[in-house]
């Protein structure tokens, strides 16, 4: 294979790092997609996506060494640098998960199985012709406030439309891919198909010791990497330290938990006669570890007091998948209320990743978590999702 051949064209600072960002996310959720659903081309753009990445890095480095002339301008742009960086290593991440599908490493259905109702879940679903979805717009259906499901693919025919936008008209026989909060599935699944869903039944492979232990660290290791991605972007909109320390804790945890299942791999190849079966587990769990890692990357600009460029705010500002923070005010009707009771995610699309309560946070707040007034909630979720949820958190007028 020839090396790429890069040419450069003057491009915007804050285009290619949004676009960066963007991409290494989209990438991480096709990846799973692929992997979840055994679907080869979606591994395949994966890998074409990792090549623009590739040619992103490159321009957003070419873009940096023509902007500055001095060491202190140098210096400023080292976070964005770092953050860029950051956003190619969880790309490449996403195109090892990819590589599980297209090398046909071994993956228990009992994990896809599990992966899909892992926090943010992925679903696949046809559009039926008398779909309430037929012949209308993505930007008119708002399914992310619908049913708190973002859909990041479509499969039309023998052609793919990645990462559609709110003009994206859907129409009879798409298969679309998505992504959200578990309680979103059936909501969408039955807009589309117009038929309930129905959770798969497997069998339970019996040859694999402990499995559902292996499953259980593979799922939690989905989640944290995840999270660990959102509080980073988190902790630099909001030059952090607190949400940064958090980053760094996932980022050790996420490492005992890989060691962890390392472990029960060298055990459980005792017991099996094709070791095969146990490769992707590996594989998954090293580039689950590599997206905490790469968040990290992100989350020690802040920690080291690197100074954060306006470049860097105003790139996850743009972005497609947007940061907010907003707090409760005394008379909001969500006080006292319980997150399994307001169905944040399902009402507004937005997943609420940290809440602040006095001095103290609280990461990844459960479903029987209580809002209390002054709280401090930061979520990730669409524009849209982010309009809904101020207004649901607003002080409502007297008649």
């Amino acid at each position: 294979m020839f090396p790429k051949e890069f040419r450069y064209s003057p491009r915007n600072l804050i285009d290619l790092l949004t676009e960066m960002k963007d991409t290494s996310e989209l990438m991480v959720d096709l990846a799973y997609s692929a992997m979840v659903y055994d679907d080869e081309d979606i591994a395949e753009e994966v890998l074409n996506l990792e090549d623009k990445m590739d040619t992103l890095d490159y321009h957003m480095k070419m873009a940096a060494m023509l902007s500055t002339r001095r060491v202190d301008e140098a210096e400023e742009l080292l976070g964005v640098l770092t953050v860029a960086a950051s956003s190619e290593n969880i790309a490449n991440a996403a195109g090892d998960i990819a590589k599980i599908v297209l090398m046909k490493m071994g993956i228990p259905m009992e994990l896809k199985v599990a992966l899909r109702e892992a926090e943010e879940t992925i679903v696949r679903a046809t559009v039926a012709a008398e779909s309430v979805m037929t012949g209308r717009t993505l930007g008119d259906l708002e399914l992310d406030i619908e049913t708190g499901m973002w859909v990041i693919a479509i499969r039309r025919s023998e052609d793919w439309i990645y990462d559609p936008d709110k003009e994206t008209r859907i129409r009879p026989g798409d298969v679309l891919i998505s992504r959200g909060h578990d309680e979103g599935v059936p909501l969408l699944f039955q807009m589309a198909t117009t038929r309930k869903f129905v959770p798969k039944e497997i069998e339970h492979d019996t040859t694999l010791k402990d499995l559902e232990h292996a499953v259980d660290i593979i799922v939690d290791m989905k989640n944290m990497s995840e999270l660990s991605v959102g509080l980073a972007y988190s902790a630099i909109l909001f030059d952090n330290e607190d949400i940064a320390y958090e980053v760094s804790a996932l980022e050790s945890e996420m490492d005992t938990m890989k060691y962890e299942l390392q472990h029960w791999v060298l055990e459980t190849a005792k017991h099996v006669e094709d070791v095969n079966v146990l490769r992707g587990i590996l594989h998954l769990a090293s580039a689950s570890e590599a997206i905490s890692d790469a968040a990290y990357g992100i989350a020690d600009t802040v920690l080291r007091d690197i100074e954060l460029h306006p470049i860097i705010t105003l790139a996850v500002r743009n972005s497609e998948e947007v940061i907010t923070r907003l707090q409760v005010e005394k008379c909001s009707p969500i006080v006292g209320k319980t997150f399994s009771e307001l169905r944040l995610e399902t009402e507004t699309g937005l997943h609420v990743m940290a809440i602040k309560r006095a001095e103290r946070w609280v990461y990844a707040p459960k479903g029987n978590n209580v809002v209390q007034a002054g709280d401090t909630l930061i979520a990730r979720g669409s524009r849209i999702g982010e309009g809904a949820l101020i207004e649901m958190c607003e002080c409502k007028l007297r008649q």
